[in-house]
Order: structure tokens, then C-alpha cells, then sequence
């Protein structure tokens, strides 16, 4: 067989590596944006399903939060929804109220503060009695781009009940060797994935406290963050920029003043501080593709140490 070589060779560039090498810095490929979602969905209209899309941002498919995640508010008003995602992972966390979810062969319960999380598997019926609000993130944006649809499930459907993991909360919160972390979190975790510690394979998960009065200080990571309110009072606050200044605080910083509900997304590399100034307890629930990178060995996550002139860097690790 003769070889066609103006059909072999038709699609094969060549560029100069100072042209190519930073696709970001040269406009061929746009940044993640930081963009916010109001919480208000959940509190009106019909039963619905509602997309937090960025993709013409990102020029990617749409939907998608992220290049590798989707996140979505789900609120029913009473009754039933479908939702249908060609993803290897699915986290739904109950925002309000409480009911079942049929997926995977299996009935699964929940109530406010629970996670759900499912292996690839593409459809799930969520059933509540009276009004319930979901926030759903998944992985199709990635397998998207990789061309790929999911085939194995890596992981069982699995429940994280809100009282275990408030209590975990409390444990950790009330340790005096953790009076002074920067962060008094828990991390959700699967057996199935011993290394990375991670809610699957692709996601990493927290459930995340912010004290009273606490400021807890600027750090960043090569992950996408999708971050969202699950409880506050008026005057918590989150601040995002690219620069610290000489104190080791945020540079001409946005300030994204938190609601329960709304849900904002921190672009990688950028640093981020969370604020509490309300006087009461706050808590947030931030998901990232972070699963993949600890594996790639490419998250990381760096702290600044305010009042001093450097910063400390944790590789691998969330």
C-alpha cells in the first residue's frame, strides 16, 4: 500500500518555541476567569436544573464551571429531577431540605449537610417531598476534552453524612494543636484512593470551617477552586488577586462577600484569603480537580506567612 503523505502530513505544524511554550501569556488559550454565582436560585421558581457555565470564557463545550469540572445548582420544589452527566465522578451536596436519590442500582437517603457521590454512571432520579436544593459537580468538561466516555466505576456510591463529618469538624476545631492552622477543615476521603486521600480519583473535597473572628491567610494552588457557601452571616468575605504585598496580604485584591448558597470560582495560581468579621461560624464547601493533580504530582499549594518575606510550598499534597 502506497502511503497518502498530503493526508498524513496535512494536520502537522511546526512553531518556534518562544511562540507556542506560554499559550496563556500569547492569547492561544484564555484563562480561568473569577467569576460568582448567587445563591438567590435556591430560594424561588420551579423545579429546575440550573448550569454554572463559563464555557464561553474558557472556549470550551458547555457546559462547564472549569477546562475539567462542571458545577450546577439543582432545586426542587417537590417532586423529581434527572440529571445525566457523562462523568467518572459526581459530588451532590444537600443544601437544603432532604429526600433520596435512585442511581446505580441503589436508593440512597440524604438530608441537609450530606454528600452524595457517584462513580461513572450517567443518569440519577433525586426525589424530596418538599423544597430541596442540591449543588452537583462533575467531570465531564474533562472527559470531554480527552474525547473519552466513562466505562469503569472506580468507586461505589457513597454517602458522607453531615453528622459524621460535623463531628470530625468539631474534633479537629477543638484540638489544642490546631488552634493556630490556617485551616480547621475536613477532608472527604475515599478507601478506593490511598494515595491521594481524595473524594475520587478526579475531585478533592472540604468541609471547611472559618471561625468567628479568624482570617485565614492567602494561599494558592494549580487547581481550579469552585468554592461554595454552605452557612454565614453577613460579613464574611473571601479576597482573590495574582500579588501579596509586603505584609504577606492580598494586592489590590476583589472582595467576593459571602451568602449561603452562592458558589464563585478561584482561577488557579491566584491567592485567596478567607475573612470572618461576623461573629458567628462560617463554612464552605470548596471542590476542586485537585484528585487529578495530587496524582500528577502537580498541585502545588503555596501559604503565604504574613509579616514575613516568604512563603511556604507543599508539593503534591493538598
Amino acid at each position: 500500500m502506497t502511503p497518502n503523505y498530503d493526508a498524513l502530513t496535512a494536520d502537522a505544524l511546526y512553531y518556534d518555541y518562544s511562540s507556542a511554550a506560554n499559550p496563556i501569556r500569547q492569547g492561544l488559550i484564555s484563562p480561568v476567569p473569577y467569576h460568582t454565582f448567587s445563591g438567590q436560585f435556591f430560594e424561588e421558581g420551579p423545579t429546575r436544573i440550573q448550569p454554572l457555565d463559563i464555557s464561553p470564557a474558557l472556549g470550551c463545550p458547555s457546559p462547564a464551571t472549569s477546562p475539567a469540572l462542571c458545577a450546577n445548582f439543582i432545586r426542587i420544589v417537590k417532586g423529581s429531577v434527572m440529571t445525566t452527566a457523562e462523568a467518572t465522578s459526581q459530588l451532590f451536596f444537600v443544601h437544603k431540605g432532604a429526600g433520596r436519590t435512585d442511581a446505580c442500582g441503589e436508593s440512597i437517603y440524604w438530608t441537609k449537610g450530606d454528600y452524595l457521590v457517584l462513580p461513572a454512571h450517567g443518569q440519577a432520579m433525586h426525589y424530596a417531598e418538599e423544597e430541596a436544593g442540591l449543588y452537583w459537580v462533575h467531570d465531564a468538561p474533562l472527559l470531554r476534552y480527552l474525547g473519552v466516555s466513562p466505562s469503569v466505576e472506580r468507586f461505589k456510591p457513597t454517602l458522607y453524612e453531615y453528622s459524621k463529618a460535623e463531628t470530625k469538624l468539631e474534633s479537629i476545631a477543638n484540638d489544642p494543636l490546631n488552634s493556630s492552622a490556617n485551616r480547621v477543615s475536613v477532608l472527604l476521603a475515599n478507601r478506593n484512593f490511598p494515595q491521594t486521600r481524595t473524594v475520587t480519583h478526579t475531585l478533592w473535597a472540604m468541609f471547611g470551617l472559618l471561625p468567628a473572628g479568624k482570617v485565614q491567610y492567602p494561599h494558592r494552588h494549580e487547581s481550579v477552586a469552585l468554592d461554595f457557601v454552605v452557612d454565614c452571616k453577613p460579613g464574611c468575605y473571601t479576597m482573590i488577586g495574582t500579588e501579596l504585598d509586603e505584609t504577606g496580604m492580598i494586592k489590590n485584591g476583589v472582595r467576593e462577600d459571602w451568602a449561603p448558597g452562592a458558589s464563585f470560582v478561584t482561577p488557579p495560581g491566584y491567592w485567596h484569603s478567607h475573612h470572618n468579621e461576623s461573629g458567628a461560624d462560617a463554612h464552605v464547601l470548596p471542590i476542586q480537580d485537585a484528585g487529578l493533580h495530587t496524582y500528577l504530582r502537580t498541585l502545588e499549594i503555596t501559604f503565604s506567612h504574613p509579616g514575613h518575606d516568604h512563603t511556604a510550598h507543599i508539593s503534591q499534597t493538598p
